[in-house]
């Protein structure tokens, strides 16, 4: 998997006022856990850039004065209004432990179910991944090469090499669909046919009971 850098300054005073004025700076306070301690540290926002701003995922080299640790983003918090990036969790990084990562979806292939008027559905552009950090796929193919309209490609179909998908099996991930705007123009046309057709009997009911009635009359 690709890697990113991302060089910071160890905070010298926590609290929320600091945090604060950090912010204003258009720094971003971070914490880097998992090691034999938490380390607390600053770095520009700018540093997220290509690490939040993208459909790919990356591990992370946090140089904190000069410390090096590899890491993964845990989590980050924006806020609520203006998108700023409050705080970030990084996770550091053991080989030989396990670790989860939403992993981009990726097709190959060309669908026959496309090339018969239907349309690419990714309906999962993510899955949840477990693996070794050596093992972490940057993303996960799914061949399309046999996906039918109106088929679909469900998580079970996959065939993970050296990872597990926790994303439940029955979940799915791609799919070949008529377009929306055709399915909504046949609903109306058969919604139309059926008005129609329940048009058609009401008349014929009514002229079978003029029938009747004017039979009775004329006895």
């Amino acid at each position: 998997m690709k890697t990113l850098e991302i060089i910071g300054n160890k905070r010298a005073n926590l609290g929320k006022i600091d945090a604060k004025k950090l912010r204003a700076e258009g720094r971003v306070p971070c914490v880097l856990y998992g090691g034999k301690e938490q380390v607390h540290f600053e770095t520009p926002m700018i540093n997220f850039r290509d690490l939040v701003y993208t459909e790919n995922v990356h591990f992370v080299n946090i140089s904190v004065d000069g410390k090096k640790s590899r890491a993964i983003l845990q989590e980050i918090q924006f806020h609520p209004v203006n998108e700023i990036i409050m705080h970030a969790d990084f996770l550091e990084l053991n080989e030989d432990k396990p670790i989860k990562m939403e992993i981009p979806v990726r097709t190959e292939g060309s669908a026959p179910g496309v090339a018969e008027g239907g349309k690419l559905y990714i309906n999962q552009k993510y899955l949840l991944v477990k693996a070794l950090p050596k093992d972490m796929p940057e993303e996960i193919l799914v061949d399309i090469s046999k996906l039918k309209l109106g088929g679909s490609i469900k998580v079970d179909a996959l065939e993970p090499a050296k990872f597990e998908i926790l994303t439940s099996e029955l979940v799915s991930v791609v799919s070949a669909e008529t377009p929306r705007t055709i399915r909504a123009v046949e609903t109306e046309e058969e919604e139309l046919e059926g008005e129609e057709g329940e048009a058609a009997e009401g008349e014929e009911g009514i002229e079978g009971g003029e029938g009747e009635d004017s039979g009775e009359s004329e006895s």
